[in-house]
């Protein structure tokens, strides 16, 4: 066990996940472009993987503590923001002679930026408040009842996240009634995704304790998320 180490052994699979988690997000932003229907319910395509980002988040915390968890936070709001960008500057190119799928570029991939912002504080803010509910649960309930914490954290982070957006994104845009109605949904799957993966975070997280011989606890964290320390 270790209590807030100043430098954690070599990680076997701390890249690995940090890959995946990146790897998600950027995907997900990509795909919540279209709109499905689930039933009577409709959602953003982005859902389908959104919330795994979260569950990675939580796995990050728990094993690697939130140090760990901070820089990779960083990173993917790095990478979401330099994707962003890029969709958006090829969307203001002009287009070559001949090409003929600039209306569906910007159908798909155009970049509007309130809806961007909105979603990169949405995700930064989110992910933080994850990580540190997360990390302070871990420390209240020492070490034990992982699923309150996955669970936990999740209620708190995924309300902040899906808020924010909502209404830094289409607030005056969409009526108000059809903006909490979506929102409402949207949060409730997301925690409902956690609740039904929960099985599955308990043998990530203790394979990943096995394996790499850490299971951090925060006690002498420093939280402050723009506080980049040495690993």
């Amino acid at each position: 066990m270790l209590n807030d180490p100043v430098k954690l052994p070599a990680l076997k699979y701390y890249d690995l996940i940090t890959a995946i988690f990146v790897a998600v997000l950027l995907i997900s932003q990509t795909t919540a472009q279209k709109i499905v229907a689930f039933g009577p319910l409709n959602f953003s395509a982005g859902i389908l993987l959104f919330p795994i980002s979260y569950i990675f988040g939580d796995v990050l915390t728990e094993v690697y503590g939130y140090k760990q968890a901070r820089r990779v936070i960083w990173l993917g709001f790095v990478c979401s923001g330099l994707m962003s960008l890029t969709y958006w500057l090829v969307g203001v190119l002009p287009a070559a002679p001949g090409w003929e799928n600039q209306d569906a570029y910007q159908k798909i991939l155009g970049v509007v930026p309130r809806i961007a912002m909105g979603s990169l504080v949405a995700y930064w803010v989110g992910e933080f408040a994850n990580s540190y509910v997360l990390a302070k649960m871990k420390i209240f309930t020492e070490g034990k009842y992982l699923w309150t914490r996955t669970i936990g954290s999740t209620i708190v982070g995924e309300a902040i996240d899906t808020v924010l957006v909502m209404f830094i994104a289409f607030y005056g845009v969409l009526p108000v009634s059809l903006l909490i109605s979506v929102a409402v949904n949207i949060y409730w799957a997301k925690v409902l995704y956690e609740i039904i993966a929960t099985p599955l975070t308990y043998v990530v997280v203790n394979f990943l304790k096995r394996a790499e011989g850490v299971d951090v606890y925060d006690s002498t964290t420093d939280f402050n998320p723009f506080r980049m320390e040495e690993s």
